[in-house]
């Protein structure tokens, strides 16, 4: 199984431009700039890769997790997690991303917490996104609600 995206960008790092395009067509010509990834803490002026890997983290991740609870007997009632993509300047100039922090909310009626959390561990390690993102800093925060 394949995937693609399609990115463009006009101009200079600073001032130009880009879009985005998705196969799936869930982005279709969506912007994305120097501004909205460096500059606008509100995420309001465009997307950016960071948001995009963010997403990507907490989908594969949760994705995970409901299919090892399900294979534990204790499918979740419902899973909802964000991914908060941490990106800093480096030493030397330019900028690298340190950290991807999964926090989850859990109703998952029937199991013991240590159990979850076990579970809840095994997808964040398992993940085929957390797998790829090896080289940064991934942390989870799972809690489980009834």
């Amino acid at each position: 199984m394949k995937r693609h995206a399609t990115a463009q960008w006009k101009g200079n790092l600073k001032e130009g431009t880009g879009s985005l395009d998705t196969q799936s067509g869930a982005l279709m010509d969506h912007g994305y700039s120097f501004k909205a990834r460096f500059e606008d803490e509100n995420g309001k002026s465009g997307t950016n890769p960071e948001e995009l890997l963010a997403a990507a983290h907490a989908g594969c991740f949760t994705m995970q997790l409901s299919h090892l609870l399900a294979e534990n007997g204790t499918p979740a009632e419902s899973l909802v997690t964000k991914s908060e993509v941490t990106v800093e300047p480096k030493d030397g100039g330019g900028f690298e991303i340190k950290s991807s922090a999964l926090t989850l909310k859990a109703n998952v009626p029937g199991i013991e917490k240590e159990v979850f959390e076990s579970i809840a561990g095994k997808a964040k390690t398992g993940c085929p996104v957390s797998v790829a993102l090896g080289a940064i800093d991934i942390s989870l925060d799972a809690q489980l609600e009834y």
